[in-house]
Formats: structure tokens, sequence, C-alpha cells
């Protein structure tokens, strides 16, 4: 995509907003001149923020929004409250109308999911739509999901996802033909639930959508890189994704306090402090953060909701990723192809006797 890239920023979202949000914007058009905002929240609180940035001020637009969903708020409840008059739905809003290219708040996330999949609806030919995270690892980047839409899935879902994200690591990664994994207890053919099983089998007789199925993988995958995409359904996928933030804050305190526990550890770590800071950087989960919305009519991005300006600037700089990369397009070109995947599954299903 060429021209300018407008991201809408629900500005009230998340434990540090509105600073966090909007001095992120600035970090980013450092970066990024040729991006613009659109920030949605309370004027009062917006403005003088972005008045204070003169550089982010003359390529921001403010549009007043009186109500905050708080992480409090369930699903249900945000909808009743929020539609049309919050910061975060006047986020999402402005993707529909086309105002935007592409949204991010770092509220609360199952509000955030519900407004997007109502405001934007699901792409035709996907039921539910998914989050995808980027993952790093060993090798490179690869891309996870589901990582908390959806609460189990079927072998439909499943096929939907690898569909999902495969036209993601496409378009974020420049590759031709991502390799897709299912991610199970093992990797052999008799293992996992019917779900991933029956998945397994539609993926593995498919050719021709874009994509190239590996097999089962298991959890020491995600780290190894051993595919590209990682597909599974929310429930793991989110304690997968929690497990290994958890893991890497504690690999981390485990340095630090080693390296601070004589004079000769201290003595080494200044010597080595090169090598410490590039450990620190690729261990540091804010320069992964965001979690993409997929299966949408319109991309929305969910940023940690605890994160600093530096975080929040590694969600904006996705976002903006996403929108150059005409995302959206990429995976309607991939739903196109999945048609003789749902063939193909329709055809199993019919054959598989019922229990």
């Amino acid at each position: 995509m060429s021209g300018t890239i407008t991201i809408s920023v629900d500005a009230m979202g998340g434990d540090n907003a509105p600073h966090a949000p909007i001095e992120a914007a600035r970090l980013l058009l450092r970066e990024r001149p040729d991006v613009r905002f659109i920030f949605h929240g309370r004027k009062a609180d917006v403005a003088p923020l972005i008045e204070a940035r003169p550089d982010l001020a003359a390529v921001s637009t403010i549009k007043h929004a009186d109500v905050v969903i708080t992480m409090d708020d369930k699903p249900s409840q945000a909808l009743r409250k929020g539609r049309d008059t919050s910061s975060m739905w006047s986020a999402i809003q402005a993707v529909k109308d086309g105002d935007a290219h592409v949204a991010i708040s770092g509220g609360n996330t199952g509000a955030l999911m519900a407004m997007s999949t109502f405001c934007l609806r699901p792409m035709e030919g996907i039921a539910r739509p998914a989050i995808a995270a980027i993952w790093p690892t060993l090798k490179s980047d690869i891309i996870v999901l589901d990582v908390g839409a959806t609460i189990g899935a079927d072998a439909e879902l499943l096929v939907d996802f690898s569909i999902l994200g495969a036209a993601l690591a496409k378009a974020l990664f420049d590759m031709n033909s991502p390799t897709v994994g299912l991610l199970n207890v093992g990797v052999e053919e008799a293992k996992g639930n019917e779900s991933v099983k029956d998945a397994a089998k539609i993926l593995s007789e498919t050719r021709g959508a874009g994509f190239t199925y590996h097999g089962f993988v298991e959890g020491d995958d995600l780290g190894k890189g051993t595919v590209d995409v990682v597909v599974t359904e929310g429930f793991t996928g989110n304690i997968a994704l929690k497990t290994a933030e958890g893991t890497a804050r504690q690999v981390g305190t485990y340095l630090r306090n080693a390296l601070m526990a004589g004079f000769l550890s201290r003595v080494g770590a200044l010597l080595a402090r090169g090598a410490l800071s590039a450990l620190r950087s690729k261990m540091d989960p804010r320069t992964v953060n965001g979690g993409v919305f997929l299966g949408l009519n319109g991309v929305v991005i969910k940023s940690h909701g605890g994160t600093d300006e530096v975080g929040y600037k590694s969600a904006l700089g996705l976002a903006y990723d996403m929108a150059r990369n005409d995302v959206l397009g990429k995976i309607g070109d991939g739903i196109a192809k999945l048609k003789p995947l749902k063939g193909a599954e329709h055809q199993h299903q019919e054959e598989t006797p019922s229990a």
C-alpha cells in the first residue's frame, strides 16, 4: 500500500493512558514520517499532551469520546455502555468508516474483541476471529494463534486460523509459502483430540492454499521456530503466551541477580555489557507487543494494557506494518483459496461416522 498510513488510537485504553499511546505515537513518527493519527478520548485529557508535542500535533486529529471502557467491564456491559460513545468504539468505527487503515487499543481485551466483531463483522468464510501474536524464536519471529479470542475450537476453526496465520506471515515476513503446524501433545498422528486430528487430515490433503502444512508441533517447537505459523485454540494459546512472558521475566531476573552477586560478577557484566544489552533487548516482551485481531473486515491491534510508551510504540509499529503490507487484502486472497479447504472439510465430516 502506498501513501500515508492513518492509525486510529484509543487514547484512553491501558494502565498508562493517555500518556503512553501519545508518547509512543511521537516515537513512531520519528521513524515513520508518513504516518498520521486519529486519537479518540476525552479531549480535556488528550489535547494538552498532543499540543505539547508540536510534531505530533501537526499530523494528528482528536475525536472526543466521553466514555472509557474499564478493565473490569464485561464484554456485554462494554457494548451496552460504550457503543457509539466510548473511545474504544470510536477508534474501531474510524476503520469501518474508512477514515483510518488500522485501529489500536490497550484496553479491555474482551471488550475490544466484542466491539471489533460487532462493528467490523467477520470476513465472509471465517466463522470466528482470532488473536495472533508475533513470537520470537531461536530462528526468527513466527505467528502464533489463537492466543485468547476463542476458547475451544473445532476442525473448521483450526483450518480458518491456519489460513489467517499464513496470510499474516506472508504479509509481515514476505514469505511465499509459510509452514503451518498444529500445536499438539505429540507429533504422532494418533495423538491429540478429535478436533486437532480432523484439522490435520484436512490440511494434509489440501494443496494450493498459500502455505505448506508441516504437521503437529509440540510446546518446545514454539521457541525453536520449527514452523512459521503455530495454530491452536485460545485457551491453550493464551496459557502458552503468558507462560512464555513469565519465563522471560524469570530468566531475566535470574541473570540480573547472578551478575550482581559479587565483585567479579559485576566486573564480568561490565566487560560483557554489549552482549548483555542485546540479550535484554531480545528478551524484552515490549519489543514484540501487539496482538492482531484477524478475520474481521478491518484490522485491529491489541496492545498490552500495562505496557509503557516503548511497548506501545512496538504495537503501533505493528499496526503500521499491517496497513503498509495490505494484510487485509492478503487475508482476502487466502480466504479465496480457503474454498477447497472448506470443501475437503465438509467431505471429511460427511465420511466420518457420528459417535
